[in-house]
């Protein structure tokens, strides 16, 4: 490898258990490293490629939400129907701003209190947007992970439709060598930012009613989420 190998600059170089995959990309927290692993994540999504990114709770697997064709290879890679819609990362609420019909004032308030985080909030699709996320039915669930590099390469890509990156059924690895060996054949380039944080998943609570509903319990506990709204959240786990 030359030293302009991004990889190298990462730090890959003598005994990675990955080595011989080139497509496998350490990502160190030295952002000064970051230029030549932006770009290629950049091109990988540009030609609608899946790229796997670190989040802070687990690994994703995510391409660009206005190709189609990228959309049903995540659906392929995943092995999974397209009846589950995919969620989007976003860089931050002012890239959300153009996704939804509305940030609502409770939307603000969440955002402000939990993004970047394990947060989710499902809202009602911007009209007319155009992307492909499966049977959305006209909403979206958007989070800003508090992952610096992942956000860096958002802010590069625009927002990404991002899954859980496992295969439909299995558990999803807390590092990079699982998450290979199950997409391996799917995956245009794997950014490996050592083992993901782990701890529970995101809260997801859909703001798309007359009232919040709590779609999934998570790192935010309820109580809290209701502080914040200043009014009760309808449990809708139960019914899950």
């Amino acid at each position: 490898m030359t030293e302009e190998d991004p990889r190298v600059a990462a730090g890959m170089e003598g005994g990675d258990p990955l080595a011989d995959e080139p497509r496998v990309v350490r990502v160190t927290d030295d952002e000064s490293l970051w230029d030549g692993l932006l770009e290629v994540g950049g091109e990988v999504i540009a030609r609608g490629g899946l790229a796997v990114v670190p989040t802070d709770t687990v690994y994703g697997v995510g391409c660009d939400p206005f190709n189609a064709s990228a959309v049903d290879a995540l659906f392929r890679a995943k092995g999974r129907g397209r009846d589950l819609p995919l969620p989007v990362l976003v860089h931050g609420w002012r890239q959300a701003v153009g996704l939804v019909d509305e940030v609502t004032e409770q939307a603000k308030a969440l955002i402000a209190a939990w993004w970047p985080g394990p947060l989710s909030l499902v809202l009602r699709e911007a009209a007319g947007i155009g992307w492909d996320l499966g049977s959305s039915r006209g909403t979206v669930m958007v989070r800003m992970p508090k992952q610096t590099f992942t956000l860096a390469l958002i802010q590069r890509t625009g927002p990404l439709a991002v899954s859980s990156a496992n295969r439909s059924g299995l558990p999803t690895p807390d590092a990079m060598p699982g998450i290979v060996e199950q997409l391996r054949d799917e995956v245009g380039v794997f950014f490996d930012a050592g083992p993901a944080g782990g701890g529970p998943a995101s809260t997801i609570v859909d703001l798309t009613g007359p009232f919040p509903r709590l779609l999934r319990r998570g790192a935010i506990p309820d109580e809290e989420v209701q502080r914040v709204l200043d009014e009760p959240l309808v449990d809708a786990t139960k019914s899950d």
